[in-house]
């Protein structure tokens, strides 16, 4: 993989790549199979409505445990697992990266080892997929008895030598270069079938390309669609594109001058052609966004949000905010001129390509911008970590986000996901915004939640916390011997037990 993580430990995680790295170690309740039905892991049984595991007022959640599972060092896992971790990710010592959902439990209840009875402040519709499920915060269940008595998980020997119940040992952590793994050959739900996997990290994707090619690695992890033509000819490997519930963006910082201003922020996504960036930057890999929730899903409102330029749009916004275009071409207003910083990841050609595409086509309405890079560990990090957007001290990135099988996004958009507590690295707030999240956040029926999502989605439009660039696939390249290899789009290797080659 291309990304060099901070942690191992799930609670404190910011990338995909890390908590694709810890899933070999960890398990968690619940996992989505690439079909989209849930797939119980340490919980036996998927908590529904209809099988009473949610109750009909929609604020007690029961899981059932496993009988058997074992932590590494052979410690029975029980229900106190369970507890500890809800209150790991709620304490405030430990800078968890989002407490989303979890902040919604009034108590936990575990009348015995294998049962967990959640009780919750309000109902919330994405329970199941969210504790300890694969969502946009893919926590996994730790270990209570070598961590509960730690007054804050930060800084801790266990972070860089996990110890889980998945079906993969961690051996070691070589800094900047690999991390190998063991088979867990008692793991609960089958022997894996490969006895070691070696994670390979490799900052320059142009040499994890050609070690492809060599077949000196099996699988090349989230390869970005930049490098797509280089891989899709080699001979015996196999190309997955998966699609999930991801999206490419540029993020604002919506608290910066002269991002501050709607008509600016809209500006911008007008300014911008989504459909020559898909082409040119993602090889017709990805689709052009309108707005997060890409198309194929049920809550996605495909009248929401635009996914083609308009330039004389973006122009008479500027012009309307007071923008006015100068002789080099850059719009002044007050002496001051229409200019930002784009941040993006330094490791990744596209990135690097749609950066500079982009301040191309931003030029052309009259912005002046500046691209500054930064490693992908600097502008992910959490608050607590200096992480440069979680800080806040960008105007606008270059990010992507991997969410999960469900549709919540109130992450991103909810004045009380502020860092510490969330995603809203935008610092967007809005009371109406609010309002409709907590509708859809609090309705289990589909009907109701479609009908928020919808209005969600037309005043992220409007707003512009987001410029919304592309609808992700996951490229996955992988040797054709690699056998059971089914990413689900959220956790590549959820199932990796069963994988031979």
């Amino acid at each position: 993989m291309v990304s060099n993580p901070k942690t191992l430990n799930p609670l404190l995680s910011t990338q995909a790549l890390e908590a694709m790295a810890e899933a070999f170690v960890f398990d968690p309740l619940v996992a989505t199979d690439p079909e989209g039905h849930d797939y119980p892991v340490l919980a036996s049984i998927v908590p529904t409505l209809k099988n009473g595991g949610i109750s009909k007022d929609g604020l007690t959640i029961t899981y059932h445990l496993r009988h058997g599972v074992r932590w590494h060092d052979n410690a029975p896992f029980t229900s106190r697992d369970v507890r500890f971790t809800i209150s790991a990710i709620m304490n405030p010592n430990s800078a968890v990266a989002s407490r989303h959902g979890y902040d919604d439990i009034a108590n936990v209840a575990t009348p015995d080892a294998y049962t967990v009875i959640i009780r919750l402040k309000q109902p919330f519709a994405p329970a199941v997929h969210t504790f300890f499920a694969h969502s946009d915060t893919p926590y996994m269940v730790l270990p209570a008895h070598l961590l509960e008595h730690f007054a804050s998980l930060d800084r801790l020997a266990f972070n860089s030598h996990p110890i889980g119940t998945g079906p993969f040992r961690f051996v070691r952590w070589l800094r900047g270069d690999r991390i190998e793994y063991v088979a867990n050959d008692d793991y609960f739900l089958g022997k894996p079938k490969l006895q070691r996997i070696v994670l390979h990290i490799i900052p320059d994707e142009n040499t994890i390309a050609n070690e492809l090619r060599s077949h000196e690695i099996d699988w090349f992890v989230q390869a970005s669609p930049r490098t797509y033509p280089q891989i899709k000819g080699i001979p015996g490997i196999d190309i997955r594109l998966v699609s999930f519930n991801g999206v490419d963006s540029m993020q604002i910082n919506v608290t910066k001058a002269p991002l501050d201003d709607w008509r600016v922020r809209q500006a911008v996504g007008f300014a911008i052609d989504k459909r020559v960036l898909v082409e040119k930057v993602t090889f017709g890999t990805t689709v052009p966004a309108k707005e997060d929730l890409p198309a194929f899903m049920w809550a996605s409102d495909p009248t929401a949000g635009e996914d083609s330029r308009d330039l004389p749009k973006a122009r008479a916004l500027l012009d309307a905010a007071g923008w006015k275009l100068g002789s080099d071409g850059i719009r002044h207003r007050n002496g001051l001129p229409l200019a930002f910083e784009l941040a993006f990841r330094i490791e990744t050609a596209t990135d690097r390509d749609r950066g500079v595409l982009i301040v191309s086509m931003l030029r052309e309405a009259g912005f002046d911008v500046q691209l500054k890079g930064y490693n992908t560990s600097m502008l992910y990090a959490t608050s607590a970590q200096d992480g440069i957007m979680a800080s806040g001290r960008f105007q606008a990135a270059l990010v992507d986000w991997y969410a999960g099988v469900d549709p919540d996004d109130s992450t991103q958009l909810m004045c009380d996901q502020l860092p510490p507590n969330g995603w809203n690295w935008s610092r967007y707030c809005n009371p109406e915004m609010d309002a409709l999240q907590r509708v859809a956040l609090t309705h289990y029926d589909r009907a109701t939640r479609k009908a928020a999502y919808s209005k969600i989605e037309h005043l992220l439009a409007h707003d512009t916390p987001f410029v919304y660039l592309w609808w992700l696939s996951q490229i996955e390249a992988i040797n054709d011997d690699l056998k059971n290899f089914r990413p689900n789009g959220i956790i590549e290797n959820w199932n990796a037990y069963q994988w031979s080659i």
